[in-house]
């Protein structure tokens, strides 16, 4: 069973993919948030589906996925965790994991349009595969780690290079503008993906492929990275970690390539769907 959101922005409704039927649970009662999470939400939701299969609305093949999560506490991002992207941004291998945040704002549908923030003329594309804690975690051990999770997403972790790296202070800047989060299409729950460390990952612009990847080539894997954030921070139900990019990102080729209105940006990771984005242009209507 996968989750899903869909529905107009800000007014997203509960979904399932259940035996290849995409249907609608707003009846459930919940949202996907970190209430849910805590309290058992996946097995509660999983009963219920399997007890009112035949009735539940099926959701329209026109209708928009949201963010397969709503409102996590965190979007927590962990940089250079592929070695082939360390070399060609020019840094060091790490030794740990860098770690960073991206605002929540950021966070949008997997197909909504990637708007060019105000100012911007180095955005930038790269395809992650995210984790969703599924349980409260705080000093947890490695062998413990995917308890704590939900379940994994496809994420573009969009970033303006100038706000990034050329201005001074933390990362945040150039990752949190509005909509540099597309999320899902859907929230693949944990036991339906057998190695999280063997998925292909893609990513075309304008139909040109830049990325092509797999989890395997990682330098910390997820449990790793989960017991290792927790020794910082609690990770709450709903939190998402994005886990990083692989080489092939615009900041890479020489000279750089980034994206402009007009583009296309198509990604996609094994098992988890894939998402499209059309480039725009900042405008009065972002005000």
């Amino acid at each position: 069973m996968h989750l899903f959101r869909f529905g107009k922005k800000d007014q997203e409704r509960p979904g399932v993919i259940f035996k290849g039927k995409k249907l609608d649970v707003s009846a459930f009662g919940e949202d996907y948030s970190e209430l849910f999470f805590q309290h058992d939400g996946i097995a509660r939701l999983k009963e219920y589906v399997a007890e009112n299969e035949g009735n539940l609305p099926v959701v329209g093949d026109g209708e928009r996925f949201g963010p397969p999560v709503t409102r996590p506490s965190k979007l927590i991002c962990i940089g250079l965790n592929y070695r082939d992207h360390a070399i060609e941004s020019g840094a060091q291998i790490p030794t740990e994991p860098i770690v960073f945040f991206k605002s929540t704002t950021a966070i949008c549908g997997p197909n909504d349009d990637l708007i060019i923030p105000k100012g911007s003329e180095k955005t930038d594309w790269e395809v992650e595969i995210a984790v969703v804690i599924g349980k409260k975690a705080s000093y947890i051990e490695k062998e413990d780690a995917l308890e704590h999770v939900a379940g994994y997403l496809l994420h573009n972790d969009y970033s303006e290079r100038a706000f990034q790296l050329e201005r001074g202070g933390q990362w945040v800047k150039g990752k949190s503008c509005d909509t540099f989060a597309p999320l899902g299409p859907y929230l693949v729950l944990k036991e339906d993906i057998e190695n999280v460390q063997e998925l292909g990952m893609w990513l075309k612009v304008n139909g040109e492929l830049m990325q092509e990847s797999t989890t395997s080539e990682m330098i910390f894997d997820i449990p790793y990275l989960v017991s290792y954030l927790s020794q910082f921070m609690t990770l709450l139900p709903g939190d998402v970690i994005t886990t990083g990019t692989p080489a092939g990102v615009g900041l890479g080729f020489k000279p750089p390539k980034y994206l402009k209105p007009g583009d296309v940006v198509e990604l996609g990771i094994e098992k988890l769907g894939t998402s499209k984005q059309h480039v725009k242009a900042f405008g009065n209507d972002q005000k």
